[in-house]
């Protein structure tokens, strides 16, 4: 699919607009991205495009912000979330009582508590569990995978799920779809579907 992005900021821009589908289309509040350095099988390295063109690709996609987590020598990893949906989220009175159960200050900005996940994971080098929390996983399945409450494993999905699966089987079900229509649509290799507003293209409206 990106062999057909010839121009090396659209190459980029549509790698990560299909890595962060569900947030363009406005069911997820913020994705995960790793960029690793080595070539792809078409002859691109997004990791260097990343650090080529991350201030064009911010300028084209304001509707995204992208926080660097972790910048080293072999992969870049990526904060990629809307702010208005992630401030909606984490003032959740249960996302804020389990973030606060990790050691969060209550009452802090959506700002400052990417600034301190961001923090966790420069000192200590791996994820904080609470991680899930921000990238929309259901509270009830971060919380059994932290220890804070106690729920039987029920299965593997993209995440670890737990108690009651239905819920959590059906975001992950809407998840793949997002994913997969944001394929179809890059798919056409039109430069113009770069800048488009996903969050009401008739691919991703709830009906659908």
């Amino acid at each position: 699919m990106l062999g057909s992005f010839t121009d090396p900021l659209d190459c980029l821009t549509a790698h990560l607009m299909l890595e962060c589908s569900e947030v363009l289309a406005g069911v997820k509040p913020a994705n995960l991205i790793s960029l690793v350095n080595r070539t792809r099988p078409c002859g691109r390295n997004l990791y260097q495009l990343w650090q080529l063109h991350h201030a064009q690709l911010v300028k084209r996609r304001a509707d995204l912000t992208f926080v660097v987590l972790k910048n080293g020598a072999q992969a870049v990893l990526l904060l990629c979330y809307n702010q208005d949906q992630l401030e909606r989220h984490l003032a959740h009175a249960g996302i804020r009582a389990l973030l606060h159960k990790a050691g969060y200050e209550a009452g802090e900005s959506c700002t400052s508590l990417v600034n301190e996940l961001r923090g966790r994971i420069a000192s200590n080098g791996s994820f904080p569990h609470e991680i899930g929390l921000f990238i929309g996983y259901p509270a009830k399945d971060v919380a059994a995978f932290m220890g804070l409450v106690k729920l039987p494993f029920a299965c593997q999905g993209p995440w670890k799920i737990y108690g009651n699966p239905a819920q959590s089987l059906a975001l992950a079900e809407q998840f793949r779809c997002c994913r997969q229509r944001m394929a179809a649509i890059l798919a056409t290799g039109s430069s113009t579907a770069l800048q488009q507003d996903y969050s009401r293209h008739p691919f991703f409206l709830p009906t659908n």
